[in-house]
């Protein structure tokens, strides 16, 4: 009888885990740190750590994340996504909360590398500076269109391109328009229209909700 009841409890709370946390993504990775974005919420976790849902870090490198879930570890790379329960989630959807200073930040990845994203919808396009742009690997000056935008500073020379993925949290979004501006500025990737032009946007008091259109 003792051990049923052991059993039975051992079942009940690998069902709780499967149900908090059906739908796990790692974001970001980098020494001795990992970001995932677990059922939307984001969270930045070190060595031992482990989320509200029951995810637990057990190692991160730039090769990939070591993930506990209901005692199985599985390493993981950027991207890479954990279905605890095989249960597909009713929507897409990542929800941001604004800092002290009231901006929108948010870890993702363009064409699967790690960035900085500033939500900004006064941005036509997401928008790079040069540095960045090399960071991530993109020859804006052979692949890009040549342009002008203006700045804060004035004019400034710019060059059109097209990314072949934007993600933030578990969206991702395929061909997206961008600008690469030569110089330093914007110090943070903006996350302008040319992306959330093609979600739902839904405001809940200070709370952004990011939706994918089904």
């Amino acid at each position: 009888m003792r051990v049923a009841k052991l059993m039975g409890g051992m079942l009940l709370a690998l069902a709780g885990l499967n149900a908090a946390a059906d739908n796990v993504m790692v974001l970001g990775l980098f020494k001795d740190k990992a970001v995932v974005s677990i059922n939307g919420k984001q969270y930045t976790l070190a060595p031992g750590q482990a989320s509200p849902e029951g995810i637990t870090l057990i190692s991160a490198s730039s090769n990939g994340a070591v993930l506990e879930a209901a005692g199985k570890r599985t390493t993981y790379p950027l991207g890479s996504q954990v279905n605890t329960n095989f249960a597909a989630p009713k929507h897409i959807a990542v929800q941001l909360y604004p800092n002290p200073q009231g901006m929108y930040l948010t870890v993702g990845s363009i064409n699967g590398m790690p960035v900085n994203f500033l939500v900004d919808t006064g941005a036509t396009l997401v928008a790079m500076n040069a540095v960045e742009a090399k960071r991530l690997g993109i020859d804006f000056r052979v692949i890009g269109q040549p342009s002008m935008t203006s700045t804060a500073s004035g004019v400034a020379p710019a060059y059109q391109i097209k990314l072949n993925r934007v993600r933030v949290g578990d969206i991702e979004l395929r061909d997206v328009d961008a600008l690469v501006l030569d110089g330093n500025n914007p110090t943070e990737v903006l996350l302008g229209m040319s992306f959330l032009n093609r979600l739902e946007i839904q405001h809940s008091g200070k709370m952004m909700e990011l939706r994918k259109k089904n």
